[in-house]
């Protein structure tokens, strides 16, 4: 499902800065597959958020972003990784409306909502990974 030929990009989450870093890789990924600008501010903030959580919550991690295809449609794909506590209560994690209060306010709900795929690996004491796709439309 990758674009042949083109590795990722990796950045590392270490700080506020890096968040920033994350959200221009983003951007400039979501503009070269002219996805919307709807779009990509949807993936935007969506992504943010989730480098925000990777942050705060994971201690810290690496964000991955990509081009990937399927079949004639192009899209970017974000992966979170990070090696903190875990989320001990996923069902309320995934509920509507719930934050921790330090976030953007979306929670994992409202980045799930925000794009096309949403895929959450966690498990207590093993870290997070967060994978989101958003599709050209």
């Amino acid at each position: 499902m990758t674009t042949p030929g083109e590795a990722p990009e990796e950045l590392p989450i270490a700080g506020d800065d890096d968040v920033v870093r994350v959200r221009q890789l983003v951007r400039g990924y979501a503009q070269r597959v002219k996805l919307s600008l709807v779009d990509q501010t949807k993936l935007v903030t969506a992504t943010s958020e989730l480098a925000r959580n990777t942050l705060i919550y994971g201690g810290g991690g690496f964000a991955t972003v990509e081009v990937v295809t399927r079949g004639s449609r192009q899209g970017v794909r974000a992966s979170f990784r990070d090696e903190g506590p875990g989320i001990p209560d996923l069902t309320l994690a995934l509920a509507d409306g719930w934050s921790s209060g330090s976030g953007l306010g979306l929670g994992l709900s409202g980045s799930r909502r925000l794009v096309d795929e949403f895929d959450l690996d966690t498990g207590v004491g093993r870290g997070t990974t967060v994978t989101v796709v958003k599709w050209k439309r």
